[in-house]
């Protein structure tokens, strides 16, 4: 792969004018797609093999007029005080802001709250109840456009109006928290570089990158059924992980300049090291979100395919568009003026103090066993609170304080109970009864003996009169465990119902499909990740040939995982330090976070772990000690994976500037994940971990070794392969004023040996293979000359060192192997020659 990458980088660079275009056209293409694109996005949950989602698909059947998965919406009125609902003006007020809401556009029924007795007991709140013919993402914009009318002449005439339910439009989220993450990326990045042009490549092929794929999600939705949240999470990961990779990369480039290599073999060097983890680290987060499908809903499949998308897009991005790029910014791009002269001396190699990537190394592999005892037990402190976590799906009781959802929530909670909030659709499958009237109304007599059930309205059938719909009002809130016991227990009485009449009894509504797909999701946690860390260990095993390496990866992000829910449980359902996130009130955590938590991190954590580890694997592969080889893999890669996790740790953070606590709790459980993996398991818990286990982290079974490819991730093959050829294409140096086979005395130290062919004068200039630093200087430690003899005998030296291996007469000499080993540990780019005459050459 390395070598493929190699020339890939290559050809990109020769030809970055195709390149760009081409992507350029591909960015147009797609996005006239997206604009022509008539595809919708869904709210609902698609819950196969649940009992909430076979009641829904009954009353699709049986009750088509009741739009079972059509949006629903509540309009809530609240009575100036000292003033009743019930009086004459109100209600005419009422009245007519109803008679509106039944001309709306798309709009099934309109419930009338004074004869439906949906008034309460004060006669100061009283609600209507609208259906729509429509899914929550098809509600148009006259039909929101109606609700707000209502509210505004509602309000004009004295009244307090809310609007509660899924087609209530939210408000459009602010952009603040992306602009702000897109800012300190940007702040990052210059710091990290000290270079704009350098800091603007990642942000310019990530933004063109995550463009490509959201547009192409957009389209996507012509053909399939995606959720509506599909296209956000894709934005937030591939430009996340698109800034990574091109970060990485860069980086790497930057490297291959100062060893002296060219623009055009420093990309290929880059691509042929550094591409090659970027490929595996792109496939674990890949693997990581394609696995989200294994969980059944169809959401979750959605996003995390869409997801999955464009972190490939953000790979294809990283080893195409970027070597082209770069290829447009020549050496501009190693212009640090930006760097403080301590930074510009340590990229040098220059100064008396490490960086802090290094000398942090130094420190934990002094002392491993401290810094791995304080690491895991802190960890292991913030996770206890995860024990006792407790799961919901988001409603209105989320959202921001002061918007509509949340008052009207409230106002209902005030007027009718807490339960109203949540109220529960019974399904009364009477059509394997005898008696279909006598079944619901004993079903209706199960129900009422329960302590939990408010109240309960009279049995509803089908035109068939086989099917009954029940609607029951719990006394606790939808979130609670109590509502929660009572949803199991009408379930459970269907045995008896079954038993005596011969019909089963079903709970669906927006409170049993909360607690369905919160138990489907605790299901699946654990399939999830044995899958997902199953085949991520295997890429691992690939990349890093060892068993060890990759099971502490898992463990480390296991960890990490576990710390943060706690610290969410802890904030978010304990209340602790929810004034300093701007917390108003505590409640479970949302469902699908813990599941998108592991999905997402993990896939970040193993792009630190490759980014990372494999520079230590690459230098002790050179035979650097188990040590050394993790300070000098933190030496080039620490600085790079701070500066990803600092964006990534700003970006998330970013989402905690807004107002629902569903947004918040995502951008905290987000950002602190990564901070606990990148800079607790990722640079203290793994180093402390490899310095305790010394060789054997690298160690891997004899068969095992034999039947696994070698994928070559750290490019070792790649550079001796360009060493050798670099050496046996290297020009021969050749002296002026010497004949062939002339033999140098044993006792002249100033004339060299020299080859065939040459007679021209003594001051004519010669070529000399001696490679140069790309700023003109020659780098004494690459100097080594290889010599071929003519038909004399091989020239000989005073000074030769003993042991020194003979060169064959008559054909060209290969470095013995410990030369060839420097040679590939200097990275020698092919030699450029230099002019000198005779009179100059020493041997």
């Amino acid at each position: 792969m390395a070598t493929f990458l190699y020339r890939l980088g290559r050809l990109a660079f020769r030809r970055r004018r195709l390149v760009l275009m081409l992507w350029i056209v591909l960015l147009a293409a797609v996005g006239v797609g997206a604009v022509n694109s008539t595809g919708t996005t869904s709210e609902g949950l698609n819950l196969p093999g649940t009992q909430s989602q076979e009641a829904i698909d009954l009353l699709q059947k049986e009750f088509p007029q009741a739009s079972a998965d059509g949006a629903t919406a509540r309009v809530v009125f609240e009575a100036p005080i000292g003033q009743k609902l019930t009086s004459a003006a109100n209600k005419s007020e009422i009245q007519s802001l109803i008679a509106k809401l039944e001309k709306s556009p798309q709009v099934s029924s309109v419930s009338d709250p004074f004869a439906d007795g949906q008034i309460s007991k004060t006669g100061t709140i009283v609600y209507t109840q609208i259906s729509y013919k429509v899914a929550q993402a098809d509600v148009s914009a006259a039909a929101h456009d109606v609700q707000a009318e209502v509210v505004a002449q509602g309000e004009k005439a004295g009244l307090t109006v809310s609007l509660g339910g899924n087609a209530v439009e939210d408000k459009a989220s602010s952009k603040l928290a992306e602009l702000l993450g897109l800012a300190v990326a940007a702040v990052v990045l210059v710091i990290a570089f000290g270079s704009l042009i350098a800091a603007g490549l990642p942000l310019l092929t990530a933004v063109l990158g995550v463009g490509v794929a959201v547009l192409s999600v957009t389209i996507a939705t012509q053909f399939w059924d995606l959720a509506s949240q599909a296209s956000t999470l894709a934005l937030m990961l591939g430009l996340a992980v698109a800034i990574d990779y091109a970060l990485f990369i860069v980086s790497r480039y930057r490297n291959e300049i100062r060893e002296g290599h060219e623009p055009e073999e420093a990309v290929g060097r880059a691509l042929g090291t550094a591409g090659s983890a970027v490929v595996f680290a792109g496939l674990t987060v890949i693997v990581a979100l394609s696995g989200l499908s294994v969980i059944g809903i169809h959401s979750l499949t959605s996003m995390g395919l869409a997801s999955a998308f464009a972190v490939a897009v953000a790979v294809i991005i990283a080893l195409t568009l970027l070597p082209a790029v770069l290829g447009f910014a020549g050496m501009r791009i190693m212009k640090n003026k930006l760097l403080t002269p301590r930074m510009k001396a340590l990229e040098r190699g220059e100064g008396g103090r490490e960086a802090m990537g290094v000398r942090w190394a130094n420190f934990v592999t002094r002392n491993p066993l401290k810094m791995l005892a304080v690491s895991v037990t802190g960890l292991a402190l913030l996770a206890l609170p995860a024990t006792s976590l407790r799961l919901a799906l988001p409603d209105d009781s989320m959202k921001p304080p002061g918007s509509t959802q949340r008052v009207a929530y409230e106002t209902l909670s005030k007027g009718f109970g807490p339960g109203f909030n949540g109220p529960l659709t019974v399904v009364v499958d009477a059509r394997g009864s005898d008696d279909p009237k006598a079944a619901a109304k004993e079903a209706a007599a199960l129900m009422g003996k329960l302590d939990d059930v408010a109240g309960m309205s009279d049995a509803a059938f089908n035109k068939a009169g086989d099917v009954a719909l029940i609607g029951a009002i719990p006394k606790s809130a939808p979130s609670s465990q109590a509502t929660k016991d009572l949803v199991g227990t009408i379930r459970d009485q269907s045995a008896t119902l079954h038993k005596d009449t011969g019909a089963e009894l079903m709970v669906t509504g927006f409170t049993a499909v909360n607690i369905d797909v919160s138990a489907k999701l605790s299901q699946a946690l654990i399939p999830y990740l044995s899958i997902v860390v199953g085949m991520a260990l295997v890429l691992l095993l690939l990349v890093f040939r060892s068993i060890l390496v990759p099971l502490k990866a898992a463990l480390g992000f296991l960890l990490s995982v576990v710390a943060t829910l706690g610290l969410l449980v802890a904030v978010f359902q304990w209340g602790w330090l929810k004034d300093v996130f701007g917390i108003d009130q505590t409640g479970p955590i949302v469902s699908m976070l813990p599941i998108l938590l592991i999905g997402v991190v993990f896939g970040l954590a193993m792009d630190y772990e490759v980014f990372l580890v494999t520079r230590m694997r690459e230098e002790y592969v050179h035979g650097a000690s188990p040590t050394k080889a993790i300070v000098e893999g933190f030496r080039h890669s620490a600085r790079v994976v701070t500066a990803a996790a600092v964006i990534m740790i700003s970006v998330f953070s970013g989402f905690l500037l807004d107002d629902a606590a569903l947004i918040k709790s995502i951008g905290l459980g987000l950002a602190s994940a990564v901070l606990f993996d990148a800079f607790v398991v990722r640079m203290t818990i793994i180093p402390a971990v490899m310095t305790l286990l010394g060789r054997r982290a690298w160690a891997l079974p004899k068969w095992l070794d034999r039947v696994m490819p070698n994928v070559d991730v750290e490019g070792e093959k790649l550079r001796q392969s360009l060493a050798l050829e670099q050496a046996s294409h290297a020009p021969e140096p050749v002296l002026a004023g010497v004949s062939t086979g002339i033999r140098t005395s044993p006792d002249s130290h100033s004339s060299p040996p020299v080859s065939s062919g040459a007679h021209v004068a003594g001051t004519a200039p010669v070529a000399s293979p001696i490679p140069r630093h790309h700023h003109g200087r020659v780098r004494p430690s690459s100097i080594k000359q290889r010599h071929t003899t003519g038909q004399g005998p091989e020239p000989a030296s005073s000074t030769e060192a003993p042991g020194r291996r003979k060169e064959p007469q008559g054909k060209q000499a290969r470095p013995p192997p410990n030369i060839r080993h420097r040679l590939s540990r200097a990275r020698l780019h092919r030699p450029r020659p230099i002019r000198m005459s005779a009179a100059s050459w020493t041997p």
